[in-house]
């Protein structure tokens, strides 16, 4: 597996694996009306967040995952945050997502990130990925909320 930082011609496929991804969430799939061509182009040029694609040896695309870099005092400067991370059904169970995590906290360190935070689902069906999570050295710090504005 090999994990890319995607560009403007990998639009299509960002933009169909957010899709898969919100409609498995279910909680978030709101967010499907932003998945356009024009935002993921739009958030893209940006350059706040970063979208990598992971590859298999075919240079079949088989997983995503965004890095968007913040600063807070809590985290003593500049962190990241994992927002979307999404392994095609077909590769799941392949230790293609450790490899991605893996691959993104070298990124991170090279970025001078102090850390990396994620937020996971916190539903009793989602365990096995915040397992998952905490497998790959994540600790949990508590729920996240939001407010639409």
């Amino acid at each position: 597996m090999t994990l890319e930082l995607a560009n403007s011609q990998s639009v299509d496929v960002i933009t169909k694996l957010l899709k898969e991804l919100y409609l498995e969430l279910g909680e978030e799939s709101e967010s499907i009306k932003f998945m356009t061509p024009e935002f993921v182009q739009q958030m893209l040029a940006s350059k706040q967040t970063e979208i990598y694609l992971a590859y298999n040896h075919n240079r079949e695309v088989v997983g995503i995952i965004s890095l968007t870099e913040t600063q807070s005092f809590y985290a003593g400067g500049k962190y990241g945050v994992i927002d979307e991370m999404y392994i095609t059904p077909g590769f799941r169970s392949k230790n293609i997502g450790s490899q991605i995590i893996s691959d993104i906290k070298q990124i991170a360190k090279q970025k001078g990130l102090k850390r990396i935070d994620v937020t996971a689902p916190t539903e009793e069906r989602w365990i096995r990925t915040v397992d998952f999570y905490k497998r790959n050295g994540f600790e949990f710090t508590g729920p996240k909320l939001k407010l639409i504005i």
